[in-house]
């Protein structure tokens, strides 16, 4: 299997746009749910949701436009493909963790697992490391093959 290197550039090149949109997400998210919860007295969970809500419109904006450059294909069909996607990758995330945390028994680590950094439920913060790594990888494939897929399927 021969790899084609401006294929592989490509790719490369929208894995790190697809990061910098996941940064800007969770700023959003986080600015907006403190703004709601602690400046307008929103309690947590609606807090919570509408700062979920504006980085996932967010998110689609820009991976459309920016990361798969794909805004001339149908933007109802891509949005509920895009929200399809964030639900099965979500899901996919909350496997990942129940597997490792409670199939593993990773909940129960030692709080100085990790050399020279111990934490509080140790097993849990890595858990959510490497379920969100899960989820990101998942997510791109998904948006990428699915979401804003320009190319024509092979007979």
């Amino acid at each position: 299997m021969k790899i084609d290197k401006d294929e592989a550039r490509k790719t490369g090149v929208q894995l790190l746009k697809y990061g910098v949109i996941g940064m800007m997400n969770t700023l959003i998210t986080l600015v907006t749910f403190y703004l709601f919860n602690t400046k307008l007295g929103v309690p947590y969970g609606p807090s919570n949701i509408i700062g979920y809500i504006l980085g996932v419109i967010n998110s689609f904006l820009w991976n459309r436009s920016w990361v798969f450059k794909n805004g001339q294909g149908n933007i109802k069909r891509q949005a509920l493909l895009f929200g399809c996607g964030f639900v099965l990758c979500w899901l996919l995330q909350g496997a990942v963790s129940w597997a490792l945390l409670d199939g593993a028994g990773m909940k129960h680590l030692p709080n100085d697992v990790i050399p020279f950094f111990p934490m509080e439920k140790a097993g849990q913060n890595i858990v959510m490391v490497i379920s969100m790594v899960v989820y990101t990888v998942a997510n791109y494939a998904y948006n990428r093959f699915v979401t804003f897929n320009t190319r024509e399927p092979e007979a």
